[in-house]
């Protein structure tokens, strides 16, 4: 992995510092792999904030969470330049694609969006979530896909440490949808 010098962190091919956005449609479980990530980062003793977006948008309409990871204190939970974004659907590559900052990642689901990012001058990467999760049967899992390309892409925590923050998010209510979690974020990570 090459080098990157962010100006939220990231040297020797590891992301220190990270600022995320996370966008699709609502139901795409995109909150909740937000919440995975902020848990992870926490679990990892660091610095984190997580800002949902919602509201009408649980209702199929577009929604998006802010991410920040540092080994600092949060100043600010809003994200203008996002390090990394990870697109479930057209319209949020659209809306946020010129915001990522010059050499961050565009993260996107292939199954779901049907072009390439316009730019050069950040590591776009391709994975087909949702067909993967179908022929792996396991539901609705994109989101927990991606969430495990994205710590395989910018080495922000180690497979463990992601794991660790699941455990933390799933409810006792929902213990059941562990393993199957688990087994997506393997997928994505491997993929």
């Amino acid at each position: 992995m090459s080098v990157y010098n962010f100006v939220s962190g990231k040297a020797n091919g590891i992301m220190k510092n990270c600022e995320i956005i996370l966008a699709g449609f609502g139901g795409q479980g995109i909150l909740f792999s937000g919440k995975v990530i902020a848990y992870s980062g926490l679990k990892a003793g660091r610095e984190v904030s997580w800002l949902p977006s919602y509201g009408p948008e649980m209702r199929g309409g577009t929604c998006n969470c802010h991410v920040v990871v540092s080994d600092s204190p949060v100043g600010s939970p809003i994200i203008p330049d996002p390090d990394v974004l990870i697109a479930m659907n057209r319209p949020s590559l659209d809306k946020f694609e010129m915001d990522v900052k010059s050499g961050g990642f565009i993260i996107v689901d292939s199954s779901l969006i049907d072009r390439d990012t316009t730019r050069d001058d950040v590591t776009f990467v391709k994975i087909p979530a949702t067909e993967m999760c179908h022929e792996a049967k396991l539901g609705n899992l994109a989101n927990m896909v991606i969430a495990g390309k994205l710590i395989k892409e910018t080495g922000l925590y180690t497979l463990d440490e992601i794991k660790e923050g699941l455990k933390k998010s799933v409810p006792p209510t929902k213990a059941a949808l562990l393993e199957s979690n688990m087994k997506a974020i393997e997928l994505g990570y491997t993929y």
